[in-house]
């Protein structure tokens, strides 16, 4: 069974929808997809309605979250699955980062345009549609507009965090975040631990902390993590007893990416399953709870 547990659409910062992300899962051999959009629970609905009958969906978000680390605030993304996305707590959070991102885009995009760089409010909105506004937007419309050869060179220049342009936003608190998700029901996996600054924030000990407030898992295997890397993650792993994932993080055009270039083994997801509370189920082949 192949399983990929960490895909965007068109609902967060992914350039396939729903319905086109359901059936480039069935085109690149998976028989389950989390579909896990950036702080939104927009393209479930969609996703499962063109879902293709031999194709398990795993509903979930990607949580945008911060915790202390190294004398700064590091950015850590947080898996949730299978929570009660109607969860007062949930909804509120969402609704908060959905305007945070907003706030947050316009003044990049603002920054830009006072330094002359030709794109717009407008576009920038247009391309996202109705998803949460996010830097890979942005890369869109600098890429339209000639700026940049592609959205990857976007994020090396222009949307760096060093860059001119940057802005930060106020993401969630990564133990609060933890707390909610298991609050409603779901199970929390840590995406990248090591792909980008995490590693000044996530040590052992603050690992096992978040196991204390419910933490499930980690994405071990995942294509920003070396051999050295996933080795480190695979001993977090067995010396506290959480479920490891491996997954594409897919987004469409948006990033080098392939469904299924990472998967996550049949018993690990099974686990994942086993410890959610059954609010929000997956769906499996032939419409069953699965």
């Amino acid at each position: 069974m192949r399983i990929d547990l960490h895909t965007h659409s068109t609902a967060s910062d992914g350039t396939d929808s729903p319905a086109e992300l359901m059936a480039a899962a069935v085109a690149s051999g998976l028989d389950v997809i989390a579909i896990t959009d950036h702080d939104n629970t927009g393209g479930w609905a969609p996703a499962l309605a063109a879902r293709p009958a031999e194709l398990a969906v795993i509903r979930g978000a990607e949580f945008s979250t911060l915790i202390p680390g190294g004398g700064r605030l590091v950015s850590v993304h947080l898996l949730g699955y299978l929570f009660d996305p109607a969860a007062p707590a949930i909804v509120a959070e969402q609704a908060r980062l959905r305007d945070e991102r907003l706030h947050r885009g316009m003044g990049i995009v603002d920054r830009m345009v006072a330094a002359g760089v030709p794109i717009s409010r407008q576009q920038v909105m247009e391309i996202a549609g109705d998803a949460p506004v996010g830097r890979p937007h942005i890369g869109r419309a600098l890429v339209a507009s000639g700026v940049v050869a592609s959205v990857d060179e976007a994020f090396a220049s222009y949307l760096a965090g060093r860059s001119q342009f940057y802005v930060p936003k106020a993401d969630t608190d990564l133990i609060s975040a933890v707390d909610m998700i298991a609050a409603a029901g779901g199970v929390s996996v840590i995406a990248h631990p090591r792909g980008r600054g995490e590693f000044r924030a996530l040590d052992f000990d603050t690992v096992a902390m978040l196991v204390d407030h419910g933490l499930g898992g980690l994405e071990v295997d995942h294509p920003d993590h070396d051999d050295a890397a996933r080795a480190e993650l695979g001993s977090f792993v067995e010396r506290l007893g959480l479920i490891a994932t491996g997954s594409s993080d897919y987004h469409g055009t948006n990033k080098v990416l392939r469904l299924g270039q990472e998967t996550t083994r049949e018993e690990q997801l099974g686990r994942i399953l086993a410890a959610s509370s059954g609010v929000v189920a997956p769906v499996g082949p032939g419409g069953s709870l699965w």
